[in-house]
């Protein structure tokens, strides 16, 4: 079930996190994986941890420059490129007023032009293994449940996230009309016990006027109708299904690992 054996992932933001975590699926299913980060120090350390089945590199995920360089050293050292996995992203935690123009400008470069970029410049490689696959090849893009509901928190998140659930729907589109054998699927997690999951505890306090975050944190549960939080291991293993060819029937859609958050 979910084999990657033969498959080379690129995964942005994979230094930390869910990231990290989705890379070290990726290998235990049989792929070969470039982590891509502006964390070099963490990624090159989560690289050396998988061994030479893994490879990392820098990667600004506004440059193009920077991606055409991941995307020729999965060509170059691994033989071509059968998934990207579009992880990086920032989260604000601040109310939309308060944001100045250039903050958003930073959460956008990130969350939007990041995805699309990713996308426009993995195609030809993506294209051309996917020709040779049985269930062509897949793109994987990390939204959240704050692109499908709205985010009381951050809302200029939520912006982001649910352009990123809709640029998926509408590749995924574009994609069957040209005839390109590329899969595009979201996925939506819900609090997950990462730094970005601490960051959300830190907003909700500071927007209610206190320091408690534990009691953020208990609000953050009480959310989760499952009674907890989610793990990196929660969505990597989603990311992998998505991303394998047992999910090869499934374009345009939206995964949601949120403990039954969205459910009410």
């Amino acid at each position: 079930m979910n084999s990657l054996v033969g498959k080379v992932a690129l995964i942005s933001g994979a230094a930390r996190g869910i990231g990290a975590e989705t890379a070290r699926q990726m290998v235990a299913a049989g792929a070969k994986v470039v982590l891509g980060d502006v964390l070099e120090t963490a990624g090159r350390a989560t690289a050396e941890e998988l061994g030479d089945q893994a490879a990392f590199i820098p990667l600004d995920v506004t440059s193009e420059a920077a991606w055409d360089a991941a995307i020729s050293l999965a060509e170059n050292q691994f033989g071509g490129l059968d998934i990207l996995v579009n992880n990086a992203g920032i989260f604000l935690g601040r109310d939309f007023e308060e944001v100045s123009v250039e903050e958003w400008q930073r959460l956008a470069s990130v969350n939007l032009t990041g995805v699309w970029l990713g996308t426009k410049q993995v195609v030809r490689a993506l294209k051309a293994r996917g020709e040779q696959s049985a269930h062509g090849s897949a793109i994987v893009n990390l939204a959240s449940v704050a692109g499908l509901v709205g985010s009381e928190l951050d809302p200029l998140y939520s912006m982001t996230k649910g352009g990123v659930t809709l640029f998926t729907k509408s590749t995924a589109l574009n994609f069957g009309r040209k005839g390109y054998r590329i899969r595009v699927n979201s996925v939506h997690p819900g609090v997950i016990e990462t730094d970005m999951g601490t960051q959300t505890f830190v907003a909700r306090a500071e927007q209610h006027g206190t320091n408690d975050l534990a009691g953020a944190e208990k609000v953050a549960i009480a959310g989760h109708p499952i009674g907890r939080l989610g793990t990196t291991e929660d969505v990597a293993k989603a990311i992998v299904f998505l991303a394998s060819d047992d999910a090869g029937f499934m374009t345009g859609s939206a995964m949601v690992v949120d403990g039954g958050m969205t459910a009410r």
